[in-house]
């Protein structure tokens, strides 16, 4: 069904077209149905704040469609953008859980489709289903695992381009493979992938530039291809393939010159 802002819209958890990934794609009927009948569905066009960063938790947040940013700001203005929200993910899930503020803001990238449950509906919900509760924790063990690979990149990273390389890298660890490389298209603006590095616009623009010059990528509007992984991994300083959240990376920086990196961020 065709609804606001060009969006394919889905009827309901049961007619959803998104397989195999998601909170409800290994639930039973009986869930399912119970969870349509609690939840409310809107639609909202491109930056659109779901909820904002130290707001009293309402309930949770199904993302059917679209992407989503979450951020976090400082008292002076300052912000860093945490990681992207995909469609099949909850937002707002451990405050919800807990009856606490939400830590993060959400703001759509694109027009998004979200269902919304009452946190006191969602937690009599998991009570009633016992089998959504493995969901519930896998999604919180992925989202803590999307913080860890933030810190790390932000916090660990010694320069701009290993920073800008790792997060290349994560955005096309699911990206198809073709015989000219591995193509992605970029979410987000300059200004916002310096958000989400802890640096500068000119410095984001800077860097892909120099990336381009020296073929590790190629870019075309918002196109992005990376011909050769491997290259780019050299560039990121990683000991292995990259595959995304949770990859380890060598550590040789003491503790003090850590916490002077974490003070140059901020």
């Amino acid at each position: 069904m065709k609804g606001p802002y060009g969006l394919e819209l889905n009827d309901g958890c049961k007619s959803c077209k998104l397989s195999g990934a998601g909170f409800f794609c290994h639930l039973g009927p009986a869930a399912v149905k119970e969870f349509d009948a609690i939840k409310s569905t809107s639609t909202y066009p491109k930056g659109a704040l779901l909820f904002v960063e130290k707001q009293d938790a309402r309930g949770v947040f199904v993302l059917c469609q679209g992407e989503v940013k979450l951020s976090i700001s400082s008292s002076e203005g300052k912000t860093l953008i945490m990681r992207i929200a995909r469609a099949g993910e909850l937002l707002g899930l451990v405050a919800a859980m807990a009856g606490t503020a939400y830590e993060v803001t959400a703001e759509t990238i694109h027009p998004c489709q979200v269902a919304f449950v009452r946190k006191e509906d969602f937690q009599r919900y998991l009570a009633n289903h016992p089998d959504a509760s493995k969901n519930v924790f896998n999604q919180m063990s992925s989202q803590y695992t999307d913080a860890c690979e933030q810190l790390r990149t932000v916090g660990l990273s010694s320069s701009a381009n290993e920073k800008l390389a790792r997060l290349l890298l994560t955005w096309s660890a699911r990206a198809p493979k073709t015989r000219t490389g591995t193509h992605i298209t970029m979410p987000l603006t300059h200004e916002e992938i310096a958000e989400f590095i802890g640096t500068t616009r000119e410095t984001v623009t800077r860097t892909l530039s120099e990336f381009k010059n020296r073929q590790l990528i190629s870019i075309q509007g918002s196109a992005l291809n990376i011909p050769d992984r491997a290259a780019l991994e050299d560039m990121a300083n990683v000991s292995e393939p990259f595959r995304g959240s949770g990859h380890a990376v060598p550590v040789k920086e003491t503790a003090s010159a850590w916490r002077l990196r974490m003070d140059r961020v901020q």
